[in-house]
């Protein structure tokens, strides 16, 4: 009898990064270059964001690029796409979405930057 164990769970994995596949650690990758270092994609905010005062959302953005805290619960895909904060007492939403470069539809493949445009959405909770 062969044993149908996979070799790794994703919650036994040291390393998260052992768990994932290749896809998703490139998705993953250019995803960290929008949120973190603002680059292979555009950020919207809603008008809830706007109206705040420029050090809140100033702290917004420090917060968003100095996230950390991705775990297989709040990231079950490994792709550092979405995260729900709570800055100054406000609790934010920002989600990278993934569509093709005109925008219209679903990119075909999120790992690949050259069919992909990133859009990543920061908005006040209550937004939703």
């Amino acid at each position: 009898m062969t044993d149908l164990k996979p070799k790794m769970l994703f919650g036994e994995a040291n390393n998260i990064s052992l768990a994932l596949g290749e896809t998703a650690l490139r998705t993953r990758h250019l995803n960290d270059d929008l949120r973190i270092r603002r680059l292979g994609g555009t950020i919207v905010v809603t008008s809830g964001i706007a109206a705040l005062d420029p050090s809140t959302i100033r702290d917004i953005i420090s917060a968003i690029t100095s996230f950390d805290r991705f775990t297989s619960e709040n990231d079950p895909y490994g792709e550092h796409d979405c995260a729900v904060m709570m800055i100054r007492e406000i609790k934010i939403i920002w989600k990278i979405d993934y569509y093709d470069l005109s925008r219209r539809y679903h990119s075909p493949d999120p790992a690949d930057r050259n069919v992909t445009s990133r859009v990543m959405t920061i908005m006040r909770a209550d937004e939703y």
